[in-house]
């Protein structure tokens, strides 16, 4: 009855089903690891940015490579800007989708060292090589507050990301090179400053990072599921469909031949 279940077609589905089984198990589990994880950030986001403002000497120091687990601290620095080693960090997208640059600019701090500050985003100049119009930081000594925010990295550090790009131009947001460039220590990772809001419309601060979607993730994971339950449930209709179209057709044939049966018994 289900012999052509043997047959090459069917040996193929079938081992094709079963093969897709283990694969869409997998990304259902992959799915709902992403899910998990846009939970436990959003629990962080949210836990680090309600935490009391701290000194950013608290949390990092030259050299040190900032946690996860302090990533969004809220932290305050005192000191004064040296827009003299300001440098642009190049393809940063505003809050609209602009294409634009990043303003980074040492802090030196009053007790003593230096921290990078990223001060927000600004159009990118007309022609790539050239510096492009930055409204100035604040004089004098100023108390920057922001979000502590990692080194960026590509797996390389030092100078060679910097390798053809024009002067005072980066890609990278990184301690360690900027380091190098001041000649001076500088404390791992950087701030994304929060408060003093600048007075006109540049830089652009940068938004706060979401902390209440999570993403169509779960969504994902319970449709690749539901796939799963899909494969079998098909792989039985198609059987059946096949038993009975077989079915059909034998009792067909047998309705067809009969006449040419009964003939000879008549004469």
């Amino acid at each position: 009855m289900y012999r052509f279940l043997l047959t090459r077609q069917w040996v193929i589905l079938t081992l094709l089903g079963l093969a897709l089984i283990p694969t869409m198990i997998e990304l259902g589990f992959w799915q709902f690891h992403k899910h998990e994880h846009r939970v436990e950030q959003n629990a962080l986001i949210s836990r680090n940015l309600e935490a009391q403002p701290v000194p950013v000497t608290d949390l990092t120091s030259a050299g040190h490579t900032v946690p996860r687990s302090d990533y969004w601290r809220t932290v305050t620095a005192t000191g004064t800007f040296d827009t003299g080693h300001e440098v642009v960090v190049r393809r940063r997208t505003s809050d609209d989708d602009r294409i634009g640059v990043h303003v980074l600019t040492p802090l030196d701090l009053k007790d003593g060292g230096t921290v990078l500050v990223n001060r927000g985003w600004v159009p990118a100049a007309p022609n790539q090589t050239a510096f492009p119009d930055v409204p100035p930081a604040p004089r004098g000594e100023v108390t920057v507050t922001g979000r502590l925010k990692a080194d960026e990295t590509t797996g390389s550090s030092g100078i060679k990301d910097l390798a053809g790009l024009p002067d005072r131009q980066v890609m990278l947001i990184n301690s360690e090179q900027q380091s190098q460039l001041l000649s001076r220590k500088v404390l791992g990772g950087y701030i994304e400053q929060t408060e003093p809001v600048p007075s006109g419309d540049l830089p652009e601060q940068i938004a706060r990072p979401d902390d209440g979607s999570i993403g169509p993730h779960m969504a994902y994971a319970v449709q690749w599921w539901l796939f799963v339950a899909a494969v079998p449930v098909g792989w039985i209709i198609l059987v059946r469909r096949e038993k009975r179209d077989r079915e059909e057709a034998a009792a067909e044939n047998a309705t067809a031949d009969a006449p040419e049966q009964a003939e000879p018994a008549s004469a």
